[in-house]
């Protein structure tokens, strides 16, 4: 998911976007706590989502304008 993408998501679609991602990161945790993750790469990727999820977010709480 790109940031362009997250940017035309309603303030509802990116609490749930946010919510569920942190639900799969838990459970991807998880997994790898116990030696059953097979793709360790998706932990990085769903944490740079979630990054860019909370950064527009934010961007929104300040009023921040973006092109």
């Amino acid at each position: 998911m790109n940031i362009k993408e997250v940017r035309e998501l309603t303030a509802a679609e990116l609490d749930e976007k946010i919510s569920s991602l942190r639900q799969r990161r838990f459970e991807l945790t998880r997994s790898k706590a116990v030696g059953q993750l097979e793709h360790p790469e998706e932990i990085a990727r769903i944490r740079k989502d979630l990054a860019r999820l909370l950064t527009v977010k934010r961007e929104r709480e300040l009023q921040i304008a973006h092109k």
